[in-house]
């Protein structure tokens, strides 16, 4: 009897706001992977699966106490540059990449794993570190983060890799990193760009960044994704063309309509108001999270929060900024729109970890 009374009585951690919005928004990208995958019910199914085995997840994610994240981060880590390393032994190749391990029941992209861990690895090796962050402790924290985004990088997969890179660089700019080091870097980085260009990127990525300088060289080839997506945003006009009636989706002339370019089809289908619908729910879950970032009970708290929350900003941005042509394409999915499991559940995760940050209290403020 008593321990019915203590299960009772045990205190449940939750965000409503953040819950129902991302509950909301998982529920419209189902409803909007089934015309961009053309009606296909095994995918949507699938997808559905993903995101109620998801929603299970964050909610399991968000009931630790902060501590636990903070005393296991390394151990977290660790185990994400395992699954990486492992993937280039016995992982799937895909079109010449070696991103994922098949599970059977999942075929795990291990690098969406790495964009969660090392920005709380670093929040947890930064938040006691004194202001400003020493230079010792800079080099220790990019060394990490340049390893991290390299090894994803070779796989190759440089939209991921970008990610994991300005991840953990919130992490170090939330940190408490110096202006007077920040512009060295980009003076350093500007430099070095045609050693990175001549060492760092494989052909065909140069290939899309020149596709991007002048899309209209090779229409047909490998300027086809961009000009196509880019027709299929602005044939939306206001209101759209209807659920399932964009041409551009359904006629098979958008690539990849299911993941990178589900935006354009939401554009076609949907228009400017539908749009501004969807873009209204994500920037109201960033608000949320950085007012949740504000008032976290101390600094891991904080930094862990506002890093996971800028991740985010930065995948849509990507996602975004990709499929109008602003810049190269890098394969990035829309976060809860795009087909994926590995990347669906990597952001269930990572709003877990959010709302246990954000919901656990301590009578103490450190």
């Amino acid at each position: 009897m008593n321990k019915i009374k203590s299960f009772l009585e045990t205190k449940i951690f939750f965000d409503q706001y953040l819950f129902i919005s991302i509950a909301l928004i998982s529920i419209i990208g189902v409803f909007f992977l089934f015309s961009a995958s053309q009606g296909n019910f095994e995918t949507t199914i699938k997808q559905s699966l993903f995101v109620l085995l998801g929603l299970i997840l964050m909610f399991a994610v968000s009931q630790p106490d902060p501590d636990f994240f903070k005393n296991n981060a390394l151990i977290f880590m660790l185990f994400s540059i395992f699954l990486v390393l492992l993937t280039f032994l016995i992982g799937k190749e895909v079109n010449g990449a070696k991103r994922w391990l098949d599970l059977g029941f999942l075929t795990l992209q291990s690098s969406e794993i790495m964009k969660i861990t090392l920005p709380l690895f670093l929040a947890a090796y930064l938040y006691n570190k004194p202001l400003p962050i020493s230079l010792f402790h800079t080099f220790i924290t990019l060394a990490l983060i340049l390893f991290s985004a390299n090894i994803v990088r070779i796989q190759p997969d440089l939209g991921t890799s970008l990610v994991i890179l300005v991840a953990g660089l919130y992490i170090l700019f939330l940190a408490g990193l110096s202006w007077k080091f920040i512009t060295v870097s980009i003076v350093i980085f500007i430099f070095s760009l045609p050693f990175i260009w001549n060492n760092f990127l494989e052909p065909f990525q140069k290939q899309r960044i020149l596709t991007l300088l002048d899309p209209s060289a090779d229409p047909f080839g490998s300027g086809w994704n961009i000009a196509q997506s880019k027709i299929a945003i602005g044939s939306g006009g206001l209101g759209g063309k209807g659920y399932q009636m964009g041409s551009q989706g359904h006629l098979d002339f958008l690539p990849e309509a299911e993941t990178d370019f589900i935006f354009s089809v939401i554009a076609e289908e949907f228009g400017f108001i539908g749009v501004c619908i969807l873009l209204s729910i994500f920037l109201f879950i960033l608000l949320r999270c950085f007012y949740l970032a504000i008032n976290a009970r101390d600094r891991f708290c904080r930094l862990t929060i506002g890093g996971l929350s800028l991740l985010f900003l930065s995948t849509i941005f990507i996602n975004l900024a990709m499929v109008v042509g602003i810049i190269p394409v890098v394969g990035m999915p829309l976060p809860f729109i795009s087909k994926g499991g590995s990347s669906l559940l990597s952001f269930y995760i990572a709003f877990g970890i959010i709302i246990s940050m954000s919901t656990h209290k301590k009578l103490m403020q450190k």
